[in-house]
């Protein structure tokens, strides 16, 4: 999925460059970006920057105007979320790490005119929303350490007979977030940015509905399924003895939200073939 994401990253900038007379004027910055990711679910309802994981990308922007400006990013990273360590305890005993590989473009409204030339404006905040296409995977250790891609376990039920179909891998995201711009001179671009994702996913964290049956799933998926779908027996009372697994039909997860998943880092890009008012795609004015 990965590789398909690229592709289709490179086949979008190629065609802009070929057939794009705005890009043929050379208003455009490409480089890098580096931060962490962290992950907002029913695994972490509200803690920002819990369990934080590196990421990273690359970046190509585009400047409309000293105002406006059209970016592409293609992003790597890792998200994870856990009941003992985010979630207070919670007696479900669930937890997930899932690697996210992100495409998104976005629109970016600069609050000042950003400008190279000496004298003029060189920073900006700015606001930015858009769309992605991103891909997850969701997994997790078993009590032996052996890591499942939880997805394909079904450990709500899912593909068995009168359940859904397993979710897919693949979902669209809605990009938006905030960030500051600094112009280094005519060729250089600093910036930092902290953005959301809203996905239109409960399973970025493979858990979003209610438990299936473990008896049954045990009987027609096997032991690592079933203990994998209800880990609560893993835990044990104030006697030592193990909590009792949960009921079909009991909440899981929570169908009704979505998953969201964050990005915050700094970028640096490099301009090429700009002249002496980037962002400006009008003939600079003579000063009087």
């Amino acid at each position: 999925m990965r590789k398909r994401i690229l592709i289709i990253w490179a086949l979008c900038l190629g065609t802009l460059g070929l057939y794009s007379p705005a890009l043929r004027a050379q208003n455009s910055e490409i480089g890098a970006c580096v931060g962490t990711t962290f992950y907002l679910g029913e695994l972490n309802p509200s803690k920002l920057f819990a369990q934080p994981h590196l990421a990273g990308g690359i970046v190509y922007r585009y400047n409309l105007s000293p105002r406006w400006a059209i970016k592409a990013d293609f992003l790597f990273g890792t998200v994870s979320g856990s009941d003992m360590q985010t979630n207070g305890g919670y007696q479900r005993n669930l937890s997930f790490y899932s690697p996210i590989t992100e495409f998104s473009a976005v629109a970016e409204l600069n609050f000042l005119k950003l400008y190279n030339t000496v004298g003029d404006n060189h920073f900006t905040p700015y606001i930015f929303a858009g769309l992605a296409l991103f891909s997850f995977d969701p997994m997790a250790a078993y009590k032996d350490g052996t890591v499942y891609e939880l997805q394909s376990l079904g450990t709500e039920g899912q593909g068995l007979e009168g359940m859904p179909k397993k979710y897919s891998l693949t979902h669209f995201a809605i990009p938006f977030g905030i960030g500051l711009r600094v112009n280094i001179g005519k060729y250089v671009c600093l910036g930092a940015e902290w953005g959301f994702r809203y996905t239109f996913t409960d399973y970025l964290d493979d858990v979003g509905g209610r438990y299936y049956d473990n008896d049954l799933l045990r009987e027609q998926r096997g032991d690592i399924i079933a203990d994998m779908a209800d880990r609560t027996p893993e835990l044990i009372d104030n006697q030592g003895n193990p909590l009792p697994q949960h009921q079909a039909g009991e909440q899981r997860g929570n169908s009704t939200t979505h998953d969201i998943y964050s990005f915050a880092g700094a970028t640096l890009t490099v301009k090429f073939g700009n002249t002496d008012r980037t962002c400006d795609l009008k003939k600079p004015r003579k000063r009087r």
